[in-house]
């Protein structure tokens, strides 16, 4: 498990036998997950795994009913969604949740205002604010610079999933959760979408889940395999995708 980027002993997330359960169906069943700062984790699996629920119970939006969550050291189990983020958690969503009727620019400074200590000010920012400058940052480093004063309305699909990275990479995040990025994207896109991922700062590590495994074994240094709630298998990249067991389940091949 590769620690790039880290400078402490901490786990940047640690989850110990977290289940989450919505009456009688086990969404998810006594994860064990450790991920250390820095490292890129692609969490893979079929529809109804359990993905996106796991990315739930980390980032607040459900509580998990048993079991803990620590991020970089503190538990978190029991802390709203908005605590997290100010931890430095985010998170992006399979539905873009976006400003359509601003401008790229607008839109990333909105999210650097919204984790910034004047979040509340309602005075116009000046050319020289601190937030315009690191919201101008983010823009290049999603290649939005160009498109910076575009409505967001007039967007491509896969412009409007480089400005949801913008926007979650706003007030220097310590840890990402990627929710299916690359799904709807052309393979041109997906390229460029790699491209990003990759040229994160090292020490910002993140997972991603993502039902394209090309993308997913590109942008990952371990893989975490989800079936039926619970993580079956884990391993580097070339180890889990010539995994039979992988290959049966994930790719629709015949499972042994």
């Amino acid at each position: 498990m590769n620690a790039r980027g880290s400078t402490g002993t901490e786990n940047a997330l640690e989850l110990r036998g977290v289940s989450k359960r919505f009456g009688a169906l086990a969404a998810l069943s006594d994860i064990e997950l450790t991920v250390r700062p820095g490292e890129r984790r692609a969490v893979l699996g079929s529809n109804g795994a359990g993905k996106t629920t796991l990315f739930n119970c980390i980032t607040g939006d459900f509580p998990p009913s048993e079991g803990s969550i620590r991020f970089f050291g503190e538990d978190i189990t029991a802390f709203p969604a908005q605590e997290r983020i100010r931890r430095g958690l985010r998170r992006t969503y399979q539905i873009s949740l976006l400003f359509s009727g601003l401008t790229v620019i607008d839109n990333v400074y909105l999210a650097c205002l919204g984790v910034s200590r004047g979040r509340f000010s309602f005075l116009r920012a000046r050319r020289d604010d601190a937030l315009v400058a690191s919201a101008e940052e983010l823009t290049r480093m999603v290649n939005l610079w160009d498109a910076r004063d575009t409505m967001v309305s007039d967007l491509s699909y896969g412009q409007q999933r480089q400005l949801e990275i913008a926007m979650a990479l706003s007030g220097a995040p310590r840890f990402i959760l990627f929710d299916e990025p690359a799904a709807g994207l052309s393979p041109t896109e997906r390229r460029e979408l790699i491209t990003i991922l990759n040229g994160l700062p090292d020490h910002m590590g993140y997972i991603i889940i993502e039902h394209d495994m090309d993308v997913a074994l590109r942008v990952s240094e371990y893989v975490s395999m989800m079936h039926n709630g619970r993580i079956f298998k884990e391993g580097k990249p070339a180890e889990i995708e010539d995994d039979p067991e992988v290959q049966a389940l994930y790719l629709g091949g015949d499972a042994a």
